[in-house]
C-alpha cells in the first residue's frame, strides 16, 4: 500500500510525539536507593566511616527531587546505618545541602521543534532600513540564532554523624534511629524490584 509523503509524515510525527510522552512519563523523582553515577550525574545516597562511630553520609537526587526529599531521604541513610551498624542514635554534628545547577544551551535545528520548518514569519518596518522580513531560519535581525536554554537543578545533602548506643541524649541534633525509621519509612520510594 502506497502513502502519500503527508500521510507518512503525520505517522512520523505521531509516533515522534509519543516517544516524547512515553519519555517524560519515565521523568521521576529519584529513588531511595545506593549512589550510582558520577559528578553531576550522581544519585542515591553514600557514605564513608571516618572513624569506629563518626560517619559522613550523603544523598543526591536528581532534577526532579525535591530539597525536602532528598534531606528527608539523608536522615532515613543515617538511621539505617545507625541500625545496621549496631547503634541506637546519632547525633548529626555537621550537614550541608547545596543546590547545583547546570545551564544547557543547544542550537535548534529542523525548524520548530521539529515540526516540518512550520513557524513564524513577519514584515516589519526598520527606521532607516525600511520594510524587512523576520524569518527564523533565514538570519535573524532579533537574535543570532534559534537556541534552546535548559537549566537544570539538583540538590546534594551530607552529614557528618556520630553513633551511640543507649537512650538518646537531650541535645538537639540527636535522632533516635529507630523513631526516624518508623517515622521515615512509609515516606520513603523504593525502586521498583525492592517491592
Amino acid at each position: 500500500m502506497n502513502q502519500t509523503p503527508t500521510r507518512r509524515r503525520g505517522k512520523v510525527i505521531a509516533a515522534v510525539l509519543a516517544s516524547a510522552a512515553l519519555l517524560a512519563s519515565c521523568a521521576t523523582a529519584t529513588t531511595y536507593h545506593p549512589a550510582t553515577g558520577s559528578g553531576f550525574s550522581r544519585t542515591g545516597f553514600s557514605d564513608v566511616q571516618i572513624e569506629p562511630n563518626r560517619f559522613r553520609v550523603s544523598f543526591a537526587g536528581n532534577s526532579y527531587t525535591s530539597r525536602e526529599t532528598v534531606e528527608r531521604y539523608l536522615l532515613y541513610r543515617a538511621a539505617e546505618l545507625t541500625l545496621d551498624q549496631g547503634y541506637d542514635y546519632f547525633i548529626v554534628s555537621d550537614r550541608d545541602t547545596d543546590k547545583q545547577t547546570r545551564t544547557y544551551a543547544t542550537p535548534s535545528y529542523g525548524g520548530w521543534a521539529g515540526f516540518g520548518y512550520w513557524g513564524p514569519r513577519w514584515r516589519y518596518y526598520g527606521r532607516g532600513f525600511g520594510w524587512r522580513s523576520w524569518d527564523p531560519w533565514w538570519g535573524d535581525p532579533f537574535w543570532d540564532r534559534t537556541i534552546d536554554v535548559n537549566t537544570v537543578e539538583r540538590y546534594d545533602a551530607a552529614a557528618e554523624i556520630v553513633l551511640g548506643r543507649g537512650p538518646k541524649p537531650a541535645d538537639v541534633h540527636a535522632f533516635d534511629a529507630h523513631a526516624v525509621m518508623e517515622r521515615l519509612g512509609p515516606t520513603i520510594k523504593f525502586p521498583e524490584q525492592r517491592r
